[in-house]
């Protein structure tokens, strides 16, 4: 059996691989951890608790909060909430542990437990690795006033679209810029309209009407054909897709075409560089991220830290030294100054905020940086192990670097969850990163053949 946390939390098929006993044990253990970490001082513990609109987190929801409530952990029930909205009420409101429920942008039956620490923190390994371990353990259960007690608070919500609009600033305003909106069904449909709309914006909404089944279903920052096409249709300035529980956008310009991760951040980090907020003139991104954005920091003097894949890491990285911007090619992007974690609805006010100040559309500012073309590979049934060890394929590697020069870039990577290899190229040319790939697929095949 492989270890019960992820990249990002518990995850799996919900009343399959996920069920409402699991729920329920690692609340109580996340509980009893938290608390022996000296998390719970002073006072009666409590949590607060979220969720997406998929039909699992109702039960989920239940089991979570009967998990500890039963462990003597108050809970507040805040209903559909975005992700990162969980993360700002769990510090905001002091609460001792938050909990979200969410597979973030996967298909509707999967379901996830995300936990966040007192300040709302993602927790580090050490700690998930203990709740996993207090799981069967035996625990003394509290009875009588010892129990936890559950209320619900939804309106708390409205404090967290408060806190994004905030961190725009009041001289801001969006008044004149239409934005279209795919909420992706999911956990911000309520939060997002507000926030832009606070903010002054239009907002046309679509995909924002989730019925527990119909989550990230063709919508999103997934499937975004929607949203290029409603963008055209309403003659908006710009279009955001968020996913199913909004700790990511991607963009569209207004003639339809797509704005990724890279090209947001990039937009943020001249923009907060110019403001003087770019701590250390320095941005966190991953080995993914693609080359033009590499070439793009570099012309606009600001150095860029990279890590592996996964916003975990790109955080990690940030707290290490004192970083203010950080983000991946999906559209995770960390704003430090206002946020513990990726938020969606937060990047996109300020992408938007961004055009507002500048007076440039989103397509003039996407243009500091230009995108290589990049060919990414699976290569399935090797041994992955010796991806990086081999010299047949390190040789193949050294040599394809040779061959793209300064003008592309080769990129092997290990799955971190299947038996495959990822084979990744950046060229000038579509034609020259997939011959590359390729070839370099091919090797690996050969080389790593189990």
């Amino acid at each position: 059996m492989g270890r019960l946390f992820g990249t990002d939390g518990v995850r799996g098929r919900a009343n399959d691989a996920l069920t409402a006993e699991l729920a329920l044990g690692v609340a109580v253990a996340a509980a009893h951890v938290l608390g022996e970490a000296g998390e719970f001082r002073g006072h009666r513990p409590f949590a607060v608790v979220g969720r997406d609109p998929r039909a699992s987190g109702e039960f989920l929801e239940a089991a979570v909060v009967a998990g500890l409530a039963s462990a003597g952990v108050d809970v507040v029930r805040l209903g559909v909430v975005p992700t990162p909205g969980v993360a700002f009420l769990t510090g905001r409101q002091q609460a001792d542990l938050g909990v979200m429920l969410s597979a973030s942008h996967n298909p509707m039956p999967d379901n996830g437990i995300k936990i966040f620490a007192r300040g709302g923190a993602k927790l580090d390994d050490t700690v998930e690795d203990a709740i996993e371990a207090r799981l069967r353990e035996p625990w003394a259960r509290p009875t009588g006033a010892g129990v936890g007690r559950v209320r619900d608070e939804p309106s708390l919500v409205e404090a967290y679209v408060a806190h994004l609009v905030s961190s725009v600033g009041t001289p801001v305003s969006l008044e004149g810029i239409k934005v279209v909106l795919d909420c992706a069904n999911g956990a911000a449909f309520v939060a997002g309209p507000a926030a832009f709309e606070a903010q002054g914006a239009e907002v046309v909404r679509i995909h924002a009407e989730p019925d527990g089944l119909n989550i990230n279903r063709d919508c999103g920052s997934t499937h975004m054909d929607s949203l290029r096409a409603a963008v055209v249709e309403h003659g908006a300035d710009l279009g955001i897709a968020l996913d199913g529980d909004a700790d990511r956008c991607l963009a569209v310009d207004a003639t339809g075409r797509v704005v990724d991760g890279d090209q947001i951040l990039a937009v943020l980090a001249v923009a907060m560089r110019e403001d003087g907020r770019l701590k250390n003139d320095t941005v966190v991104a991953t080995v993914m991220s693609n080359l033009g954005f590499l070439h793009a920091m570099r012309r606009a003097d600001i150095a860029v830290e990279q890590t592996a894949v996964g916003d975990r890491y790109v955080l990690e990285a940030m707290k290490a030294s004192g970083h203010t911007l950080g983000g991946e090619q999906s559209g995770h992007v960390i704003m430090s100054e206002h946020a513990t974690t990726g938020d969606g609805v937060l990047t996109a006010l300020h992408l938007a905020s961004r055009m507002a100040t500048s007076g440039r559309s989103l397509a003039e500012l996407a243009a500091v940086m230009t995108r290589l073309p990049q060919v990414l590979v699976n290569v399935a049934g090797v041994d992955k192990a010796r991806a990086g060890s081999d010299d047949g394929l390190l040789a193949a590697v050294a040599e394809a670097e040779a061959r793209l020069g300064d003008a592309g870039r080769v990129l092997l990577r290990p799955s971190g969850t299947e038996a495959l290899v990822r084979v990744m190229v950046e060229a000038e040319s579509y034609d020259v990163a997939d011959s590359v790939a390729q070839q370099l697929s091919t090797v690996v095949r050969e080389r790593l053949a189990l």
